[in-house]
């Protein structure tokens, strides 16, 4: 597959990427539309380390990967935003590639953005995947996020999970990183998620010690249909050391018929 179409878009008065793999329907399709997937990434990093799920979801499905203003290779807006202001990037920029209804995916913070956008606009979520979700409610101090953390790196995580992770936060850098963890750190997920209309696919690595077993069970019991998938082996980073997998329950998760090549190989760490 080749490499996604990387486009500048100015959405609700900020600037991000969004990187496109669009296809055409196949003979199964009865030449339908291709159904799409958004995914969302985390405080201080980017679209690549999602870059191993995007190319088997694109097998499938329109992919679309989004580098939210301030994160990535985009330029650092002037004031600090809220869950609020990038779920509304969000929703914009797909609005002007005409991406009306999709399935989301978040991983980390990003599962705050992509629950405020469902809250937003629920019409155009048709489901809604939270990865390693946060901030657990019973851990909601910056130090016990750290720990968390450096824990998941340490024992975790790959080598090729924690470089993508660590050359990101270099280029999100200190003041942005530490301007936005506030804002997820004061996010009430646990109570947002009841509002969400979606079906909802809650995924953990088994081993992730930010999002824990019990804070994933509780989040996918208040959603108003929910459910949590544990994949065994990984941490924080489940979507890419385990993208297999983990592109195979959304797939499913979401009714979209999965391309005949798609399980057969997995990825080295």
């Amino acid at each position: 597959m080749s490499r996604p179409d990387r486009l500048e878009i100015e959405a609700a008065g900020h600037v991000g990427h969004v990187f496109v793999s669009a296809g055409h329907a196949g003979p199964h399709d009865g030449g339908a539309a291709r159904p799409a997937v958004v995914l969302i990434h985390g405080i201080g990093v980017s679209h690549r380390y999602l870059g191993r799920l995007h190319r088997l979801l694109a097998e499938s499905a329109d992919t679309y990967s989004i580098d939210l203003p301030g994160f990535g290779a985009t330029p650092h807006p002037e004031n600090t935003l809220t869950v609020p202001d990038h779920a509304t990037y969000i929703l914009g920029a797909l609005e002007q590639l005409g991406v009306l209804e999709f399935v989301l995916v978040g991983h980390s913070m990003g599962t705050q953005f992509a629950i405020e956008a469902a809250l937003q606009q629920p019409e155009r979520v048709s489901r809604l995947v939270l990865m390693a979700p946060v901030v657990d409610a019973k851990r909601r101090t910056v130090m016990q996020q750290a720990l968390a953390l450096g824990r998941d790196s340490l024992f975790f995580e790959s080598p090729s999970a924690n470089a993508l992770v660590f050359t990101d936060y270099l280029r999100c850098g200190p003041v942005w990183y530490l301007k936005t963890l506030r804002v997820m750190m004061g996010y009430p997920t646990e109570q947002k998620i009841a509002g969400v209309a979606a079906p909802v696919l809650v995924v953990r690595g088994a081993n992730d010690p930010v999002a824990s077993a019990d804070w994933c069970r509780r989040l996918a019991s208040h959603a108003a249909e929910g459910q949590l998938l544990e994949v065994a082996g990984t941490g924080h980073v489940v979507q890419h050391n385990r993208s297999v997998e983990v592109a195979a329950a959304i797939l499913e998760f979401a009714g979209i018929r999965q391309d005949a090549g798609e399980a057969s190989q997995g990825h080295p760490a």
